[in-house]
């Protein structure tokens, strides 16, 4: 696997350093087909036919697919209007900022490339949520090597979740738990992200991520955030999972 394959198949064109990316070429064009969230065609398809374009990933299961822990009527409403949102905003920031190249006005940089931040940041750590979750999901990790990180990082697979869960279930306002693998240690970290950009440790790579705006989860569990967050725990796909390490730990390590 070559640094622009690696690229593409873990976020559709950004590896995540925190909360903004290494971007690949974006003119190659995404496999077409139904949103309706059934097909399965991976993270590649977040990237659009035209070069400035992004595109709602398709899903490998169906809406209703994660129940009972995530009911159906979240997942169509956060996969096809939420994250369509987050699409759409980056879309247009860097379109603005386009424009504003073109006619040398860049009064509203710092808004716009704000927008790029924020919205890109939505897109990109969606992508990786749908692609962690899987209705076989839930249990340990079943690779050896990650589930060597995992015990030499936080003491033991049980000490990892209870950390995971308590990090995700106490984020301030809306944002993300994530783990993600930091290069320079070669070791993995539990954090905390508000909204989607804040606080985010800027060299590390989201494996794993459980989206905790109220959007995730209000229809089923209201304002019980940790039930939800270990609900989660049974639908994370964690071969998903030890492919985004190996991946990482490949090309960046």
């Amino acid at each position: 696997m070559n640094r622009r394959d690696y690229l593409r198949s873990t976020l559709g064109g950004f590896a995540l350093l925190g909360t903004y990316g290494i971007g690949q070429s974006l003119g190659e064009a995404a496999s077409t087909g139904s949103q309706s969230g059934m097909a399965a065609t991976g993270m590649a398809a977040t990237l659009g036919a035209s070069p400035e374009q992004y595109i709602l990933p398709q899903l490998a299961y169906s809406y209703d697919d994660l129940e009972p822990h995530i009911d159906a009527q979240t997942m169509e409403l956060h996969h096809s209007i939420h994250h369509q949102g987050y699409v759409n905003g980056l879309n247009n920031a860097l379109a603005k900022l386009a424009e504003a190249r073109e006619n040398n006005d860049f009064a509203l940089v710092k808004h716009w490339s704000r927008e790029v931040g924020f919205h890109g940041a939505g897109h990109f750590l969606h992508a990786v949520f749908w692609d962690v979750m899987s209705p076989d999901g839930g249990g340990e990790p079943a690779d050896a090597d990650l589930r060597r990180a995992i015990n030499a990082s936080f003491g033991s697979f049980e000490k990892f979740k209870a950390h995971f869960v308590a990090a995700s279930g106490a984020v301030e306002g809306s944002g993300w738990g994530i783990l993600a693998w930091e290069p320079f240690g070669d070791r993995l970290m539990v954090f905390q992200a508000e909204k989607h950009q804040n606080l985010s440790p800027m060299v590390t790579v989201p494996l794993l991520a459980v989206d905790v705006w109220e959007h995730a989860y209000y229809l089923l569990y209201q304002n019980r955030r940790g039930d939800y967050v270990r609900a989660f725990m049974n639908v994370i796909n964690w071969d998903a999972v030890a492919r985004r390490y190996h991946e990482a730990r490949r090309m960046l390590g």
